[in-house]
């Protein structure tokens, strides 16, 4: 069979960094991302879940018992880890998500680990990264980073301009997701927004080729991810199989159950670092344990 060329197939992801469907999608997204490798063009386009046109709460501490409830249900669906306590309900996307478009400038596997930090903050940590000091403190220790051209690049109306495109683009969903058939605990029709127009629901694929699009929106299976490939690019999808449990780890520094689940076989190894959350562990690689806000004292991480 002849295969597509590289940049025959483009895959749009709609997320937040803050988000916790996107969080509990990450298993099948990284199943998604090693089936296809360097054969498509994955983008990210941050939506900004939590704007700064949004009204401030009247209650801070009872909007953060609500969607402490809200987080842990999905955790529930997802088995993702969520913290033992959140602190807070997020003020804004907006540092995150332009510290997450500052890091693509350094390269993908920086930004792949940076974007892992920031979701960590929120269902690990219970602290989201909602101000530019906590996002770029989220990203501390990050192999191969440039933390002063990181803080540079977020700070700048480069970046800026790209967040409030992406934001745009989120706001201009195909017809397809308006309506969706229910039956799962995410189903992701596209969500009405304050001007009566509507955003893609958060996480949403989008996957582009000469033949069209398919849009798959919501928490799927991996197989649904598959699927829409398959269709759009026949042979393009080449599942690589479970890692063992120690490549998976060194490659991708942390790992939650689920993804050791989908992802993986055999054992950790025993050098492998235990950090408990509400809902199970997250493991990290030594390496990235000695930098990570998770499993060091906070006082020395900066938070």
């Amino acid at each position: 069979m002849t295969h597509p060329p590289a940049a025959a197939l483009e895959v749009v992801e709609y997320t937040d960094p803050l988000c916790p469907w996107a969080w509990g999608s990450e298993p099948a997204f990284r199943k998604l991302r090693a089936a296809l490798a360097d054969r498509v063009r994955w983008r990210r386009a941050y939506a900004i879940l939590f704007d700064h046109e949004d009204d401030p709460a009247p209650d801070p501490a009872a909007e953060t018992a609500w969607y402490s409830r809200y987080v842990a249900d999905i955790s529930a669906h997802t088995q993702a880890p969520r913290a033992v306590r959140l602190k807070r309900v997020a003020a804004s996307s907006w540092p995150a998500s332009l510290v997450a478009k500052a890091a693509e400038l350094q390269g993908p596997e920086v930004a792949e680990r940076v974007l892992r930090r920031l979701r960590e903050t929120v269902f690990v940590l219970g602290d989201p990264a909602d101000t530019t000091a906590l996002a770029l403190s989220a990203a501390r220790g990050v192999p191969d980073l440039d933390p002063g051209r990181l803080a540079v690049d977020a700070a700048s109306a480069d970046v800026r301009e790209r967040v409030r495109a992406d934001r745009a683009e989120a706001r201009r969903p195909v017809p397809e997701v308006l309506s969706v058939p229910g039956g799962t605990p995410h189903p992701g029709a596209a969500k009405e927004t304050p001007d009566g127009g509507h955003r893609y629901a958060l996480p949403t694929l989008l996957f582009r080729a000469s033949g069209g699009y398919r849009a798959v929106p919501g928490r799927r299976p991996y197989e649904a991810y598959a699927a829409a490939v398959e269709e759009l690019c026949p042979g393009l999808l080449k599942d690589p199989g479970p890692l063992p449990a120690t490549v998976a780890l060194e490659c991708h520094r942390s790992l939650t159950e689920p993804e050791r689940g989908l992802l993986t076989e055999g054992e950790l190894p025993s050098y492998a670092v235990r950090v408990e959350t509400g809902n199970g562990p997250l493991w990290l690689h030594p390496e990235e344990a000695a930098v990570h806000p998770a499993a060091i004292p906070q006082a020395d991480a900066g938070l």
